[in-house]
């Protein structure tokens, strides 16, 4: 059975903590179509989990099932006052005995909305020398460091 209800999204959550930690989970679990570049999110001061049902419509139960023992390995060490943060040695010990991901898969469609890397394109007038810039720069402040020759703003 595919959870859809918050109700049973808890229910599961609930039961996969009890199967593989041994202990409870006794916090809220919801449903967060918000979430767009990631499985899902652990709250620290409410210790609250919230899951990206987008995750679930796309690559079904298991892969929802490995970020849900994700979120739980950060609730549980977090609990325990352990190491819960993504580098930590304990976090990725328990990740990995528990065999959850450490990443999710991105969404079909979502690779395209990332920003290019450069923005701005610097081209020599004498030698044809290209520069990318992320920043927007004056190219009356700068020169060629090839040829010294000037600077002018280009398309990408």
């Amino acid at each position: 059975m595919i959870p859809v209800t918050n109700e049973e999204l808890q229910a599961w959550v609930e039961e996969i903590s009890l199967h593989s930690f041994g202990m409870p989970f006794r916090h809220k679990a919801s449903f967060n179509s918000r979430l767009r570049t990631t499985g899902g999110r652990y709250f620290m001061r409410t210790h609250h989990i919230d899951i990206n049902p987008h995750q679930l419509e796309a690559f079904g139960r298991e892969e929802v099932e490995k970020i849900i023992k994700h979120e739980l390995c950060h609730y549980h060490l977090h609990l325990a006052g352990r190491g819960y943060q993504h580098r930590d040695p304990e976090f990725k010990a328990l990740l990995h005995m528990v065999k959850g991901s450490r990443y999710c898969q991105s969404l079909p469609g979502t690779s395209g909305r990332r920003p290019q890397p450069y923005r701005y394109k610097l081209v020599c007038t004498r030698c044809r020398m290209e520069y990318l810039r992320k920043r927007k720069v004056d190219p009356g402040r700068y020169r060629c460091g090839r040829c010294s020759g000037n600077l002018r703003m280009a398309e990408l």
